[in-house]
């Protein structure tokens, strides 16, 4: 029997079927990544970014650490991972599936129809598959925990100054540019900056003061950050 036929409130062998439709009004927002904040001294380990400019969607998300399956008759089975948040009601949040990296996925039974969206109702624990057909078969007292993942999208950028170590009065410092979740080689460069010449050292219009430099780590002060980014 299909879950289509089944869109009435009854309780069977503790699976609860009933109907949900499923709303799509949820949007991330951007969030601008400035670090560190000017005029303050900072330290970075060789190896770490000393300067850090551009910005990144987060996605509100569910995780689930262990695999959940829904359903007696019609059955979908959520793997662990996180589910990004697509929309929410009086119903509850709607989430689904992504493609970004550790995403959970879904399996749906034999004679179940087929898949629209995970329902995490109000009380937080219980949690629902719902069909395409507004069906729902859920589970209660799963363990959902809230998260966010970074969305890489096309529109996010970010720029970075790594500190590389130091030779002598000589310091080593990588630029790197990153556009979603790809590096842009084109754009990266690897930089040696001579102390005994000047304590500052510029990129890209990024201004910084070196305080103290090492082959371990460097103590700076970031005066300025990077010109606005043309891609």
């Amino acid at each position: 029997m299909r879950l289509r036929s089944l869109c009435v409130v009854v309780v069977a062998a503790g699976a609860l079927l009933a109907c949900a439709t499923p709303t799509y009004n949820y949007q991330s927002a951007a969030t601008e990544i400035s670090a560190p904040p000017l005029n303050i001294e900072a330290t970075a380990m060789v190896g770490d970014n000393m300067l850090q400019q551009g910005k990144y969607e987060e996605v509100d998300a569910i995780s689930l650490r262990e695999t959940v399956k829904v359903g007696t008759i019609g059955t979908y089975t959520f793997s662990p991972g996180h589910y990004v948040k697509r929309g929410q009601n009086s119903k509850g949040e709607f989430y689904n599936q992504s493609n970004l990296p550790g995403s959970g996925s879904v399996t749906t039974g034999a004679i179940t129809d087929p898949f629209e969206s995970l329902l995490l109702e109000p009380d937080g624990t219980t949690l629902c598959g719902v069909s395409v057909f507004g069906a729902k078969v859920c589970r209660n007292n799963v363990d959902v925990r809230r998260t966010k993942v970074p969305n890489l999208t096309a529109d996010a950028f970010q720029q970075t100054l790594i500190y590389s170590g130091r030779v002598g009065d000589k310091i080593n410092v990588g630029y790197r540019e990153f556009s979603g979740n790809l590096a842009r080689p084109a754009f990266n460069n690897d930089v040696e900056y001579d102390l005994g010449d000047s304590k500052q050292i510029g990129y890209k219009g990024a201004v910084i003061e070196v305080v103290e430099a090492t082959n371990r780590y460097i103590r700076y002060v970031v005066r300025q950050n990077f010109n606005p980014a043309t891609r």
